[in-house]
């Protein structure tokens, strides 16, 4: 069953925070089902090439170098993407490798489209310290073209792009404009040693999500430490469906109950709530664009039954390292959704079991 660990060094002032709050959750922690890793011990600390000085919060998103048997770049470590996109000019020989045809991937967050071909190469991870993994040869989109949607919040067409360089590790995308965001994609699902879903391999594929690194692979001292939500069967995709999660503005009940997202790519929050959650309780721009008022208290509560992890931050309180840098309201009529922005990460670490379909939170230990 999931528990919270808490080391010899202690927790953080929010990271005790967090834990109280998830203990209280509805259901319990404790009732959660837990994945069986007691067979696997091996898995690769990445430390982020930026991380955070110890003690302070993470800001911006975190990164890590990527290799093609040349030069190594430097790319965003992202939870709210699946695949690996990257300027075609950072990719050596790349008329020599093997071609699966055009294909495209949409940031919906910025608004900007990739557009490329997919090759299939393997690739090098790193990390500093001389961490690193490499995974078996995966398809990567080489981009050529940046295009924009229409609703576009940062983005510039053009041609031939330098300097795009992206490390997709999330699941459950394929339906945000993600269409080839399929798992073989994930290259942290396709590291030396690791199976391909149908048979396992030696090395547990999934990965823990740090403040200031990654784990890559899980093992059975993970069991013992994070509280875990078994999640379902995509029906539309060959993945697992998204994390489940429950939200409440300003303590309104019931709670409003959908899909998470903890995504490492942005510092702002995107939330969704249906009309008996918003009555009332939405402000709007100069624009006429609806938002939710600074001081608003939202609290998140991920994990079936909230028993995963849960907090509440009020908008706009810059001295919570738990609250995002900005809050967008995406109206999306009685649907669900939040995406926690990269902040989550101050108060909880975050795993993902892609051979048993479970995610995990724990409270984020000192460190």
């Amino acid at each position: 069953m999931g528990r919270f660990g808490v080391s010899r060094f202690g927790v953080s002032r929010f990271g005790l925070l967090a834990l109280l709050a998830a203990l209280s959750a509805p259901g319990g922690a404790r009732a959660a089902e837990a994945p069986d890793l007691a067979a696997y011990t091996t898995a690769t600390f990445l430390p982020y090439l930026d991380a955070p000085l110890s003690g302070a919060p993470m800001t911006r998103p975190p990164s890590l170098g990527l290799s093609f048997g040349g030069r190594t770049v430097r790319a965003v470590m992202d939870t709210g993407s699946t695949g690996i996109v990257v300027a075609a000019s950072a990719i050596p020989n790349l008329a020599r490798l093997p071609n699966l045809g055009p294909g495209q991937l949409t940031y919906t967050s910025s608004g900007r489209i990739m557009k490329g071909t997919w090759i299939v190469t393997p690739v090098e991870i790193s990390g500093t310290q001389g961490a690193q993994v490499t995974t078996r040869p995966l398809p990567v989109l080489a981009v050529t073209r940046v295009e924009c949607l229409k609703s576009a919040r940062n983005c510039r067409p053009r041609q031939d792009p330098r300097g795009i360089a992206m490390l997709g590790i999330g699941f459950a995308r394929q339906g945000d404009h993600q269409a080839q965001s399929t798992p073989d994609r994930n290259p942290f699902l396709a590291v030396e040693g690791m199976g391909d879903g149908e048979k396992p391999g030696a090395v547990r594929r999934g990965y823990v999500v740090m403040k200031r690194g990654v784990q890559v692979g899980l093992t059975g001292q993970d069991a013992a430490s994070f509280a875990f939500t078994k999640l379902a069967r995509s029906t539309q995709f060959p993945d697992w469906a998204a994390a489940p999660a429950c939200l409440s503005l300003n303590a309104r009940a019931p709670d409003a109950c959908g899909t998470a997202l903890v995504d490492t790519g942005v510092s702002t929050m995107y939330v969704s709530l249906p009309p008996a959650q918003l009555q009332g309780q939405v402000t709007r721009d100069a624009r006429g664009k609806p938002g939710l008022p600074a001081g608003a208290t939202l609290s998140v509560k991920l994990g079936a039954d909230g028993a995963g992890a849960a907090y509440s931050f009020a908008v706009g309180d810059a001295a919570n390292p738990l609250a995002p840098l900005g809050v967008v309201l995406v109206p999306r009529g009685e649907r669900t959704f939040v995406n926690t922005s990269l902040r989550f990460l101050n108060g909880f670490d975050y795993l993902y079991d892609a051979d048993g379909g479970y995610v995990g939170y724990r409270p984020r230990q000192s460190r």
